[in-house]
């Protein structure tokens, strides 16, 4: 049997650091990859990339890849001691930007994603220097939180000459691609990856692949669980329907405005977020955008949004 002699070893029971109060442990002992044969060449590469080879920082300058790393780990909940698995979604979000593999489009009321991002990292910085007087990277991580939730509820249309609605689009569209593209996050979601060449066989509500593993805790919804933090959360969704963020016609938000804070964000993908991992399982980073009939964007190409750079 032929071996491929560039062909890295995997680390069994990747997994990330995700407390069982925030959903951790709910898919215990599955690793999507030691199905990894089951995928063609290009997949498998592909995915391995993912793993063990993200190039090096090319986009972003030494204080932009600070600031993104810890805005993008605040956006999924990301925080970890010394030693744990993580998703380096800021080299993954640098690569997209470095070769220009955006959406295919941007809002007309933004500039170029590239061009976004460099603002907007730039005017978060600004935030924390005016309120803790230092980089966004060097603030606690409620100070971070704190900065996050300040533009995700911004009541003005302009955040430093940037409409907040679409900054938060913009990050947390990038965040999400990144993040559900990770076998690791797969691991985490009961995702089994990518089914090229192999397929589906057990079609039905609730019917499960032999390699699939159950939920441990089907009916643990993080969303219906009991709390003031759930209750204040859930009561400001159904007052708003934008998770907090007061209504107005000139935003075109995506659906992107949930809580920034760690708990929330990880409470939130994981009732919701099999989907996405599956979206974005064998892309190249960038996630299909589907018409959602927000106010302020339409389909490609029509009045909202500006066609941009290339499709990965």
């Amino acid at each position: 049997m032929s071996r491929n002699p560039s062909a890295k070893k995997y680390r069994p029971s990747t997994t990330l650091p995700l407390a069982r109060e925030d959903g951790g442990g709910r898919f215990p002992g599955f690793d999507v990859m030691a199905h990894e044969k089951h995928w063609d060449t290009a997949t498998r590469s592909a995915v391995h990339e993912r793993l063990h080879g993200q190039p090096a920082v090319r986009f972003f300058s030494q204080v932009e890849e600070a600031t993104a790393k810890c805005l993008l780990d605040r956006l999924v909940g990301q925080r970890a001691e010394l030693g744990d698995e993580t998703v380096d979604l800021a080299r993954m979000v640098d690569a997209r930007l470095a070769e220009n593999q955006t959406d295919g489009w941007h809002y007309d009321t933004m500039p170029r994603d590239s061009e976004a991002w460099r603002a907007s990292l730039a005017a978060l910085n600004a935030d924390a220097h005016d309120r803790f007087g230092h980089d966004f990277a060097e603030c606690e991580v409620d100070d971070q939180r704190d900065l996050l939730e300040t533009v995700r509820t911004w009541g003005e249309d302009r955040w430093h000459d940037l409409p907040p609605a679409q900054v938060w689009s913009l990050w947390t569209r990038y965040a999400a691609t990144a993040f559900y593209s990770h076998p690791a996050v797969w691991n985490e979601i009961g995702f089994g990856g990518p089914a090229y060449p192999r397929g589906y066989k057990a079609i039905g509500i609730d019917k499960r692949e032999p390699y699939e593993v159950p939920d441990a805790r089907p009916h643990d919804d993080p969303l219906r669980r009991p709390g003031p933090d759930r209750e204040a959360h859930n009561n400001a969704r159904h007052t708003t329907g934008q998770g907090g963020r007061a209504p107005s016609s000139s935003r075109g938000d995506r659906g992107n405005s949930g809580s920034s804070s760690d708990a929330d964000s990880r409470s939130e993908r994981d009732a919701s977020s099999g989907s996405s991992g599956q979206a974005s399982s064998a892309s190249s980073g960038s996630s299909s955008q589907g018409s959602n009939g927000s106010s302020g964007e339409t389909s490609n190409g029509s009045s909202g949004e500006t066609s941009e750079g290339k499709t990965s």
